[in-house]
């Protein structure tokens, strides 16, 4: 399986995603520059990234002008064809803003910027980025954001229940979803979601910050774990 990590002007956890990858998880990955136009080294078995960071400053609104990038419409066809794509922190801003995933990230509700470490509690293991995790695990990784604060309407909110889109919810140390453990007042405490095809995914807190036993954290390692392990399994099976 292969990676491409994104890298906008300004992104600034690209790196940090590139070295996970390469030199953690032991995936073969390069980066891809927002000018680029073309993924077809790409097959639908591999994975686009969008990092965290401040592309292009967010001075119009966070993920709004990297969504007009060359490279996103290359992204987008490279989804809609069924291939992986991924979106942590700014990068899950700029899947809204490009529509390849429902809802908007909006100012935190303190009006603040949050850096701290949280827990998630995962609301599904029927996705590739989520299939390894316990159902009942609880992971402390850290978030890093301004404007994190996930809404959708109550329409939009029934759709990603009924078709199993919440990926993970915010929540304390013994797994409860409560308005205290909630960061940044996203709406039902999410945290991170997908599409209804599952293989688009969004959340804002950093599993490539939560990956190495040098930081004292691996929680987030599981979920690149997950997705790489599914995907192997699926090329095994199609293959034979």
């Amino acid at each position: 399986m292969k990676f491409g990590v994104v890298v906008f002007p300004g992104s600034n956890c690209d790196r940090d995603m590139h070295h996970v990858i390469k030199d953690v998880i032991g995936c073969e990955v390069r980066f891809t520059w927002h000018k680029e136009t073309d993924l077809s080294d790409f097959t639908t078995d591999d994975c686009i990234i969008l990092p965290g960071g401040f592309s292009y400053g967010d001075y119009l609104r966070t993920g709004a002008i990297a969504r007009f990038s060359p490279i996103m419409e290359a992204v987008i066809q490279f989804a809609n064809n069924g291939g992986k794509v991924f979106g942590v922190c700014n990068g899950f801003q700029i899947l809204c803003e490009s529509h390849l995933l429902p809802g908007a990230l909006l100012r935190n509700e303190s009006m603040k910027y949050e850096c701290k470490n949280i827990y998630l509690k995962p609301q599904t293991t029927k996705t590739l980025l989520t299939c390894k995790i316990d159902e009942d695990a609880v992971l402390k990784i850290p978030i890093a954001h301004g404007d994190g604060r996930y809404y959708c309407n109550k329409e939009m909110l029934k759709s990603l229940y009924d078709n199993d889109q919440i990926l993970f919810k915010y929540c304390d140390e013994n797994g409860e979803a409560t308005d205290e453990a909630n960061p940044n007042g996203s709406i039902d405490n999410i945290a991170g979601i997908c599409n209804a095809q599952k293989n688009v995914f969004g959340m804002m807190p950093h599993p490539e910050r939560a990956s190495e036993k040098a930081l004292f954290n691996t929680d987030g390692k599981i979920l690149f774990e997950s997705l790489i392990s599914k995907v192997l399994e699926m090329t095994v099976l199609y293959s034979n």
